[in-house]
């Protein structure tokens, strides 16, 4: 893809993703995980030409101008959507792929302990929410939703939904779950849990009750006999 197929691809990511944006002027001059992405490119290209030190100057120059920290040897595909971006990391080994969201506060990080490729691997169209934290050498699949805060640790197959600490995955028939902005609307496994647990503390508490009020209609039976004895020799 050429250079300016690729900057309007970047500018058409913006008004895909975000209902906010006005108009080309606006996105072009304000959007500062637009100007990240820009300034990375330039940066990957100098990276890839071993130039590590020129590289790393215009990331730090990104960094200090955006608060987006985006590694030159990171490889970002088409379309990617950087929303506010404030505190984004992005690290060195770290692969994205084509028509990725990712919010403000998030984390494609390493644990420290791989040596060689140790940032995950994001597949297409998937959604980084608020301050989740992916973290190892893994695959997150094609259009999974990882939710806001969620630390993620482990392989995440594709059409997921992501959300916890650590990540628990959720999984609807392998489809993916609601709109893929919709990132406050996830579902969480350990809710589910606790109400289905609730549910049958509430079941078994109506059957206690029940059980107790038998035994106390057959404890009383005798009595009402008795007195109904006595009533009909009066």
């Amino acid at each position: 893809m050429g250079l300016w197929s690729t900057i309007r691809s970047d500018i058409e990511a913006v008004f895909e993703n975000d209902p906010a944006a006005r108009s080309r002027f606006e996105v072009i001059f304000t959007y500062s995980g637009l100007h990240a992405i820009w300034a990375h490119r330039v940066a990957h290209a100098m990276y890839r030409r071993r130039l590590f030190t020129l590289a790393r100057v215009i990331s730090q120059v990104s960094r200090f101008m955006t608060g987006i920290e985006i590694h030159p040897g990171a490889k970002i595909g088409r379309k990617l959507f950087i929303d506010h971006g404030m505190g984004v990391v992005i690290g060195e080994t770290c692969e994205i792929g084509d028509e990725v969201v990712i919010y403000q506060g998030v984390t494609l990080g390493g644990t420290g302990k791989e040596k060689g490729k140790r940032h995950p691997t994001i597949g297409n169209r998937v959604v980084i929410a608020s301050g989740a934290k992916v973290l190892g050498s893994f695959t997150v699949g094609d259009n999974s939703n990882i939710g806001a805060n969620s630390v993620v640790l482990r392989p995440v197959p594709p059409d997921s939904t992501v959300v916890g600490i650590p990540g628990r995955i959720v999984k609807r028939n392998g489809q993916r779950v609601g709109d893929r902005l919709d990132h406050t609307n996830l579902p969480d496994p350990l809710i589910e849990t606790f109400r289905v647990m609730q549910k049958e503390i509430d079941d078994l508490k109506a059957e206690v009750q029940r059980l107790k009020c038998m035994a106390s209609e057959e404890a009383q039976a005798p009595v009402r006999e008795k007195v109904g004895a006595g009533c009909e020799d009066g």
